[in-house]
């Protein structure tokens, strides 16, 4: 029996609220491997929102191939793990970009609360909006031979 989730369900998935996790290559050094918050909508590109400054911003260029795994963390486990490049990074604007992405994790009121706690932690002052086109998938989903759902 295959495990393996069809293309709508896996699109369904990564659509779902999940924190990723991004791997990014990093020269000389093991990938760079991050829990992030991340936006999706089905046959679309991943977007994420980064200081530009970081060491997970600075290595978010245009062309780097990068990984994002999103999991269930309830039985039956569920896993979309996605494979692709950097299409493009540009400056975030706050209220296209950046309270979106706080509201969808946190809901309107702690998303603005955190939005409000965090605008001056930024080294440099200055998010970027980076987006990811999917290209290779791998999917699981055990739910599909245990049939708990």
């Amino acid at each position: 029996m295959s495990h393996a989730m069809t293309k709508p369900e896996r699109e369904a998935f990564l659509a779902e609220l999940h924190v990723g996790v991004l791997s990014i290559p990093d020269a000389g050094r093991g990938p760079l491997s991050v829990p992030i918050w991340y936006a999706y909508e089905p046959g679309g590109e991943i977007r994420i929102v980064t200081d530009r400054a970081s060491r997970k911003g600075r290595l978010l260029e245009p062309g780097v191939r990068v990984s994002l795994v999103a999991q269930s963390e309830a039985i039956p486990y569920r896993y979309v793990s996605v494979e692709g490049p950097v299409v493009s990074a540009a400056r975030a604007d706050l209220e296209r970009d950046v309270r979106p992405m706080a509201h969808r994790y946190l809901g309107r009121e702690l998303g603005d609360q955190y939005v409000a706690a965090t605008s001056g932690d930024r080294t440099d002052g200055e998010s970027v909006v980076v987006a990811i086109r999917p290209e290779r998938w791998l999917t699981v989903d055990y739910g599909k031979e245990f049939a708990t759902r």
